[in-house]
Formats: structure tokens, C-alpha cells, sequence
């Protein structure tokens, strides 16, 4: 297998692995590399192979071993002139000599020969044949391989995310869980406010490297399709998953805040994690699931301080803080 050969399967398994993880794996990875990235790089890689392929070929030349110009000037030789047809190439003591030839043949020709071996530096040998052009079949079939691994990947992506992604849901089920969320966010909001799942991309997700979006003191908020997934999944299957289910929670707390009209991060981000402890609880959870959740959240809001200094809770955001929504309580969040 050629180096070329063996770095094209190494990138349609690197490409494999990656949709996979993607798919199936942390929600931080989702997040934080857009899906189509892997497959704009994958074909990138496969259009260059292909061009590189194309660029080696050997320059099409046909191997001649006849006499060249030099040769015909050389030796007087004009094609068709009367005495000297042609040119005659003979091999004498491994050497190629190119005599001027009428038809000569004994002692005659032996008598050319030795002319001919007698100048010094005239006597030429024969142009090596050149290498053919190498067929473009191979790897025309490779590069439509790959292309065709690229594409079903992308028809496997399509497929799972169809059927078990937010997507994969119906019209009715959707809405019914985006009006959920709309009634948990009015309450902290403190009137009526809208939540609704950025199927299109247009507002958050990976290109946007946001979960959620809001207008300060507006009505309406986007969520990307996978926190509405997670919300849903709490809301109305019962499932917990880990840090998944927290950080919905938290950010559908963290946009309604925005809509009541919190603009700084940092102490939207703190109202939220004290928040999503009540909305967790109007969503199924136990108090005491609701509360780890949220103190989770707190510990990774810390842990990520240097990819978004501009969330990272301050001090005051604290039991008994200045941020604090129930100084009477002794619990925190």
C-alpha cells in the first residue's frame, strides 16, 4: 500500500471516529466543533490527494529513439533529398552511433561506421525512453471512494439525528415542551416570556458558541435544539443525565433572567445556578437532585473560567452574598 493510499484510510477513519464521538459522545464536543467542520476537512483532504495524485504523473512524451534535429544537421541530412534517405542507428562496441544511410551494406557501411566512430564527440547515443503516463483510473476510484465515505457519514448523521435528536420528536411533542420551558422561564422572568428551540441555527449553537440567547427585558429566548432535548428528557421522561440535564437547567434559568432584565453575565449566571434549583423542582426532580445539579454547575462554572471569563461568578455570589436571592436560607445554591 502506497503513502498516499495509507493516509486517505487514515483520514476516512479519522473522519469515522469523529462523527461517532460526536454523536455519541460528551455534549462538549458537540458544542464546541460544528459536525460539518470534520466533513469540510475530510473533503478538503480528498479533493488534495486527488490533485496530487494528478500533478505526479510523468509528462506525456512519446520515447522516440530516432534521430533528433542535432543529429539531421549534424550529418547533412534533409528529409528527402537525393543520396541520404535517412539516418541509421548502429551499435558498435556498446556505443549507439547515428550514420547518415543510402542504402549501404559490406564494406560500405563498415566504412560509415568507421567515419562515424572517427569524429570525435559526434557520435550521440540514444535518447532514453521516457516513462508513460500513468492512468488516472486509480486514483479517480480513490478520490470516489472517499467521497463516497464522506457522504455516508453524513447519511448516517442525518438518519441518527432524525430519529433520536430533538428533531426526532413530534410537532406536537415539541411544542408542548417549548411551552414547559415558556411557563418555568415566565415565572422567573416575572411575566409572560417565550422559549423557543433554534432548530435552524440561526441564533445560538456551535457557530454562535452560545446554549441560549435572549434580549435583555424582551419576551423571547432561543435554546440550541440539544438543551431543549435535555429539558425535555427531565420534563417529561424523568431522565437525569449528569451534567447535561444541569447545564439545561441552568441555562434556561440563565435566559429568563436576561428577559427580566439582568444584562451583566457573571450575575446572571449566579441568579441562574440559584434559580435552576426551583425550576428543576417544577420540572420532576427531587430538591436535594435539583440542588447537586446546580452546585455541579457552580464547580464547572469555576473550572471553565478561562474559556469564558465573562460567566465566571464573582465573590459575591455566595450563602449570605450580596447576590444571594434567599439570605434567609442556609443552603447555597
Amino acid at each position: 500500500m502506497s503513502r498516499r493510499t495509507s493516509l486517505q484510510t487514515g483520514v476516512r477513519v479519522a473522519a469515522l471516529v469523529f462523527v461517532l464521538a460526536w454523536l455519541f459522545g460528551p455534549y462538549a464536543l458537540r458544542s464546541a466543533v460544528p459536525v460539518w467542520l470534520a466533513f469540510l476537512v475530510a473533503l478538503g483532504l480528498e479533493v488534495h490527494f486527488f490533485l496530487g495524485a494528478v500533478r505526479s504523473r510523468p509528462t506525456a512524451r512519446r520515447a522516440d529513439r530516432g534521430p533528433q534535429d542535432v543529429d539531421r544537421e549534424r550529418y547533412g541530412y534533409v528529409a528527402g533529398a537525393a543520396g541520404t534517405d535517412e539516418l541509421l542507428l548502429v551499435r558498435d562496441g556498446g556505443e549507439d552511433i547515428w550514420i547518415p544511410y543510402s542504402g549501404e551494406t559490406g564494406d560500405e557501411l563498415d566504412a560509415l561506421i568507421a567515419e562515424a566512430r572517427e569524429r570525435p564527440g559526434e557520435t550521440l547515443e540514444a535518447p532514453e525512453p521516457l516513462p508513460e503516463r500513468r492512468s488516472l483510473r486509480p486514483a479517480l476510484r480513490r478520490f470516489l471512494t472517499g467521497l463516497g465515505v464522506i457522504a455516508a457519514l453524513a447519511l448516517v448523521l442525518w438518519f441518527v439525528e432524525s430519529r433520536t435528536g430533538w428533531d426526532g420528536l413530534s410537532r406536537e411533542t415539541r411544542d408542548a415542551a417549548t411551552a414547559r420551558f415558556s411557563v418555568e422561564a415566565s415565572h422567573i422572568a416575572g411575566k409572560p416570556v417565550a422559549i423557543r428551540c433554534d432548530e435552524s441555527g440561526d441564533f445560538v449553537g456551535s457557530v454562535q458558541h452560545a446554549d441560549g440567547v435572549a434580549e435583555v427585558g424582551g419576551d423571547l429566548a432561543y435554546l440550541t435544539p440539544e438543551r431543549c432535548l435535555d429539558l425535555y428528557r427531565v420534563a417529561f421522561k424523568g431522565e437525569v443525565r449528569g451534567s447535561q440535564s444541569g447545564r439545561a437547567i441552568a441555562v434556561l434559568a440563565h435566559e429568563a433572567w436576561h428577559l427580566r432584565g439582568v444584562r451583566n453575565e457573571a450575575t446572571t449566571e449566579c441568579y441562574a445556578l440559584q434559580s435552576g434549583v426551583d425550576v428543576g423542582r417544577q420540572l420532576g426532580l427531587s430538591e436535594s437532585t435539583a440542588r447537586q445539579l446546580m452546585r455541579q454547575q457552580r464547580t464547572e462554572n469555576v473550572l471553565h473560567r478561562g474559556s469564558s471569563p465573562e460567566y465566571l461568578i464573582t465573590s459575591d455570589c455566595r450563602d449570605g452574598g450580596r447576590l444571594d436571592l434567599h439570605p434567609g436560607r442556609s443552603s447555597f445554591p
